[in-house]
């Protein structure tokens, strides 16, 4: 079986209804504070990190099944070669935004990115669902990207910032940034998300987004393409798209604008 010939909107949608029953029988901050070991991204694991990725997992057993090969790369159980691996990896965060989650939130998301090879410029699909909003981004490289069934594009330069979102905004972290957007930017949002935050990009709710330490790809690989098929510009620090690796070691900061100017503004943010 060909993986990019999956339905994979279908098997998302699957997967979020799954989720959203996991939610709903952890409605309070200490049911879903139950941890379980560390897993392989190095963090903490929570109970329901696991059991989200296990809803995951089942699907990508089903594909196996079916005959297919790739290796999947996920926070929890970091990578796990189906059928024969291969070039074709399946980048997996279950809960993006595990600590909005478990303090009850509603900002968190699943992220799930299909690749044909192991860097982000070999993203062939992206999806993104905000469990808050209940939205669901979507993108397939050449193909353009969605907000549920409608078409996304960022929003028009005008040459200001209007709205830039900040992800990993520890405060140690901040403050360089914050002092070189001064004046550059009107407002600052923290949505405590890197693949909402960056689809928010895609769909024209903010004109940048930054992450203020470096992320996996776990986090971004289905984001990034979501806004560069919108219309917007991402980076990986000093990496091209085919330098920033599609495995669970590599850390890179990611931004994301809707042009180069923008672009250049939350880099430089980011490098202060």
């Amino acid at each position: 079986m060909d993986v990019f010939s999956a339905d994979w909107l279908g098997i998302c949608r699957r997967i979020v209804a799954e989720q959203r029953e996991i939610f709903a029988a952890t409605p309070s901050s200490a049911e879903r504070t139950v941890y379980e070991g560390i897993g392989e991204g190095g963090d903490h694991t929570l109970v329901i990190d696991r059991r989200c990725e296990d809803v995951v997992f089942a699907e990508l057993e089903q594909l196996a099944a079916a005959g297919a090969s790739f290796v999947a790369v996920s926070e929890e159980r970091g990578e796990v070669v189906f059928g024969s691996g291969g070039e074709v990896r399946i980048v997996v965060d279950p809960i993006d935004g595990s600590l909005n989650a478990r303090r009850t939130i509603p900002s968190h998301s699943l992220s799930i990115a299909v690749a044909s090879g192991p860097s982000m410029a070999d993203v062939e699909f992206g999806f993104v669902h905000d469990f808050g909003a209940d939205e669901e981004f979507s993108a397939r490289r050449g193909g353009g990207a969605n907000l549920g069934d409608t078409t996304a594009r960022v929003a028009a330069s005008n040459g200001k910032l209007e709205v830039v979102g900040l992800e990993s905004a520890e405060p140690e972290w901040s403050r360089p940034a914050l002092e070189v957007l001064s004046g550059k930017a009107y407002r600052l949002r923290v949505v405590g998300s890197i693949a909402i935050t960056a689809a928010y990009v895609a769909t024209g709710r903010f004109d940048a987004m930054l992450s203020l330490r470096p992320c996996r790809s776990v986090d971004a690989a289905a984001a990034q393409l979501i806004a560069r098929e919108a219309g917007g510009e991402v980076a990986f620090g000093e990496l091209a798209l085919e330098e920033a690796p599609l495995d669970l070691e590599s850390r890179y900061p990611m931004a994301a604008a809707n042009s180069p100017e923008a672009l250049a503004t939350v880099l430089s943010a980011q490098r202060a």
